[in-house]
């Protein structure tokens, strides 16, 4: 078991402005590589914004493919930062420490990425205006105001600005550490932003004030935002698989188990990187491999309520579709690595204490459980669409062009890219909170018991 170490608070200040201060070699390189890979992405939407949505692999029925499931897991991702910020704050869980950053910072990253893939789907962004906001009174051009279509920006717009709040809320501190780091044009720039902050007792207190406040005032933001993007679906009564009450909850515990997940994947990358194993230790990763136990136990739940209910009406449509997806290659293939990806390999893995603790098992789990939930979006989508009734005399298969491809894998490249480049401008592992859980951990044994430096009597 790994040994906590005692650090004083300028070797906190040390090791956790070194991203800032400090450039390794591989640094730029690795920013150019990703840089490179999403202007790539960047490219293939503007040849298919010239050349039209033929170049994809989109056809009638299936008009919904790789870049819908792209916007919906991306929308999921970004529900770690609200689990792991925002609950667990609300309930003083101190394990939450060195992980809150990160997946505050993946959830706005993300939030932005996903806006992007409903407009690259539309093949002509500048035209989408006019559906989604309700502001045409000269041309009396209105949107369908029930449409769940409608109802995403909104919920989406809110939410990124939330967590933007959020994380701005929290780096202040931080910020007025870097202000009195540094000299010249970043001394100038950290100087507004730190919004005169000189760490009073009053200033703690409002900050603190603040954060519990954003955490209480975004949780129904982020039960909102995907129960939302379950009604895209679950209002489409024509596509069977679709029409199911249960999607609400169901996405939402989904985008947590994936969203939880992807920050485990990332903090073992900012532990490699940044030699962070004082900071992020094997006690967090244990901590949250029980989370995600508890949360993909309860997503698994969903998702048999969920088959369940397209058997339990016996519509010969629906129960065709269960039949495509379970029985009828490559949707078998699909499913079954779904299952094994999502719960079936990780979830028994978890249970492991050595697993839990191990650094190579977690992050190969934990990226195995992004692959399965990005194949669930998938098999969700797409299966339903091919059998769309409407369109019986053309029923069709889909398959992703090379366009689609890149632009996908572009995404994650963004994501990682931006990661890269907010470490270069500001801590990831927020500074106050690592010294303060200095002071809570610092503990003596009395006998059996172990008593917190605050709690000791001089």
């Amino acid at each position: 078991m790994q040994e906590r170490v005692r650090l004083s608070d300028a070797q906190i200040n040390r090791d956790l402005l070194r991203s800032i201060f400090e450039t390794p070699k591989w640094y730029w390189f690795l920013v150019a590589f990703l840089g490179l890979v999403v202007l790539a992405g960047f490219t293939a939407a503007g040849y298919m914004f010239n050349q039209g949505l033929g170049v994809t692999g989109l056809n009638r029925p299936v008009m919904w493919g790789f870049f819908i499931t792209n916007f919906v897991f991306w929308i999921g991702i970004s529900h770690a930062g609200v689990m792991l910020s925002a609950i667990l704050r609300l309930v003083q869980a101190e394990w939450r420490r060195p992980a809150t950053r990160a997946a505050e910072v993946l959830t706005v990253f993300s939030l932005m990425t996903a806006m992007m893939m409903p407009l690259i789907h539309a093949g002509r962004p500048w035209r989408v205006m006019y559906w989604v906001f309700p502001y045409d009174f000269a041309r009396g051009v209105y949107p369908n105001v029930r449409s769940a279509l409608v109802w995403d920006p909104a919920a989406v717009f809110t939410y990124l600005t939330s967590s933007i709040l959020f994380v701005f809320i929290a780096l202040v501190p931080d910020i007025a550490v870097l202000r009195d780091r540094t000299t010249g044009w970043r001394h100038v720039m950290y100087s507004v932003l730190s919004l005169g902050w000189r760490g009073s007792v009053r200033q703690w207190k409002l900050q603190l004030i603040a954060g519990i406040l954003l955490s209480a005032i975004i949780l129904p933001i982020f039960v909102s935002v995907h129960s939302i993007v379950s009604w895209d679906f679950g209002t489409a009564m024509s596509v069977e698989g679709w029409h199911s009450t249960v999607f609400a909850p169901y996405f939402v515990i989904g985008a947590v188990h994936s969203g939880v997940s992807a920050v485990v994947t990332v903090m073992i990358a900012l532990r490699w990187v940044f030699k962070w194993e004082n900071y992020i230790r094997m006690e967090h990763l244990d901590a949250l491999a029980k989370l995600l136990i508890v949360v993909a136990t309860g997503w698994f739940y969903f998702f048999i309520l969920e088959f369940i209910f397209g058997l339990y009406s016996l519509e010969g449509p629906e129960v065709a579709l269960r039949e495509m997806q379970v029985f009828q290659m490559p949707w078998t293939a699909l499913f079954i690595t779904f299952l094994l990806c999502a719960y079936f390999i990780p979830v028994p893995m978890w249970l492991i204490p050595k697993v839990r603790r191990s650094i190579p098992l977690m992050i190969f789990t934990t990226i195995l459980v992004n692959i399965g939930m990005w194949l669930e979006r998938f098999i969700i989508i797409v299966p339903g669409l091919a059998r769309k009734q409407v369109f019986t005399f053309t029923w069709g298969g889909y398959t992703p062009s090379a366009v689609e491809i890149v632009i996908v894998i572009a995404t994650f490249a963004l994501v990682s890219m931006l990661v890269l480049l907010f470490a270069k401008v500001f801590p990831l592992i927020p500074i106050g909170d690592a010294k303060e859980g200095m002071i809570l951990y610092d503990e003596i044994k009395i006998g059996k018991v172990m008593v917190p430096a605050v709690m000791r009597e001089e």
